[in-house]
């Protein structure tokens, strides 16, 4: 390992649910190796119950989880990116901002969890079932040995797991 914190953004439109939960699962599963944000391009301004819900059953600091915008992500004083992952299909196909330092970006579209209908306990299984495929690919992701990936292996890599 290089020492190389790398940095990661997930990105949905909304920034309530799969994005956030995107960022706490990187922050745990790359801890050391990688500091996850999360955004969206028309955040809500609250994390849904279900999403704090989850992630507090699963023993993850909620504290300052909060909904945002991507802009946060595109000035002057943002963290520099070396990866933005789009989570949901309407993230993807938006145009994004303009990133500084081209990040390595890659599509792990995932269903929707908030917009599963029906009673709490069916919502919370979609809400689990998303976080369980995001963390799935995250964990792979984080036992990547980056610094022995060239930029065009590395990109490959990203685009299968999101498959």
């Amino acid at each position: 390992m290089t020492g190389t914190v790398y940095t990661a953004l997930f990105l949905c439109t909304g920034n309530s649910a799969r994005s956030i939960m995107a960022e706490c699962a990187l922050n745990r599963h790359g801890a050391g190796r990688f500091h996850a944000f999360s955004a969206g391009s028309h955040p809500k301004g609250h994390v849904l119950p279900e999403t704090l819900e989850l992630l507090t059953r699963l023993k993850y600091d909620v504290t300052d989880l909060r909904s945002k915008s991507w802009d946060e992500f595109a000035g002057p004083e943002a963290p520099a990116l070396d990866f933005v992952f789009t989570v949901c299909d309407n993230a993807r196909g938006e145009v994004c901002p303009f990133w500084p330092g081209q990040p390595i970006s890659a599509h792990w579209g995932v269903d929707d969890p908030a917009a599963c209908e029906g009673q709490h306990d069916q919502r919370m299984k979609a809400f689990k079932r998303a976080y369980l495929e995001l963390e799935s690919r995250i964990k792979i992701f984080a036992s990547l040995r980056l610094e022995a990936l060239d930029r065009l292996s590395l990109q490959n890599n990203l685009d299968i797991m999101g498959k």
